[in-house]
């Protein structure tokens, strides 16, 4: 889940002047002071924690085994956090409130596969990106009039409202059918309710692999890459660079690699 792009810039503006913990800059303060004259590193540092915001619920980006918090993003983040020499805490909240969560200050940044794109960084700094891959139309497998994107217009996608791929499958002329997320968006395309949906690859890749299900199929995939990196309030710019450096360091050393074979097999991170 390339996974926003329905908030206004002046709602983000107003939510992060208004943040009790994350800093009220107005997306311009090279500084990267909140409003008690903390940077937003040294506010991670001090306290020894970063706090990440995640779904939990996203396989395999973040998602649980038992009772244990696990996924590609949440071993990036916590390798980040180790490098960094802080602690890594996870706070879980669904993905359509995930952004007011970071807009409020009730965590430094999100770890949940967070596309990058140009509306959401008028908003947000990311880090380097540390996924790559593409977007996938899936059909059932007898469907013969989906071949491409284009192909998508005037029939019924099933997508989450603030998800990239939601504003793919209207570009397309889709009408779109609102969900929650993958597994409804399959629910609903075997059930006949819509035609398609559009996701990641990875998240199609990892769903045949865990639940093998040959009624459904890759009918069309896009041609340019996208990249997931890790969201935060704009006016952590100490924390961004903080967290690049890290990334580079795993990148480096072989270790965002490892992360990334362990899930899908093969080095997404570049």
């Amino acid at each position: 889940m390339k996974r926003t792009i329905s908030l206004l810039a002046t709602t983000a503006v107003l939510a992060l002047s208004l943040s009790a913990c994350g800093g009220s800059g107005s997306g311009t303060d090279a500084s990267a002071k909140s409003s008690e004259g903390t940077s937003a590193l040294a506010k991670v540092k001090d306290s020894g924690v970063l706090t990440v915001g995640t779904e939990g619920t996203y396989r395999p980006f973040s998602y649980h085994e038992g009772s244990e918090l696990t996924g590609y993003d949440v071993d990036v983040v916590k390798a980040v956090g180790q490098k960094m020499g802080v602690e890594v805490k996870f706070q879980e909240t669904q993905w359509d409130a995930i952004f007011a969560g970071l807009d409020a200050g009730r965590f430094d940044v999100i770890a949940n596969e967070v596309g990058i794109n140009p509306q959401r960084e008028e908003k947000y700094l990311f880090s380097e990106p540390y996924s790559v891959s593409t977007g996938v139309v899936v059909t059932k497998s007898d469907n013969t009039d989906i071949t491409s994107f284009d192909s998508l217009k005037g029939k019924t996608t099933a997508q989450s409202q603030t998800s990239n791929y939601y504003e793919e499958a209207k570009k397309a002329g889709a009408n779109v059918e609102p969900v929650e997320g993958w597994a409804q968006a399959v629910t609903l395309l075997k059930q006949g309710r819509v035609d398609a949906t559009i996701n990641d690859k990875l998240t199609f890749l990892d769903s045949q692999k865990t639940n093998p299900d040959d009624s459904i199929k890759i009918a069309a995939e896009a041609s340019e890459k996208s990249e997931s990196g890790i969201a935060m309030r704009k006016d952590a710019t100490d924390l961004q660079k903080a967290i690049n450096d890290a990334l580079e360091q795993l990148r480096a050393d072989g270790e965002l690699a490892k992360i990334s074979e362990k899930y899908f097999g093969d080095d997404i991170s570049k």
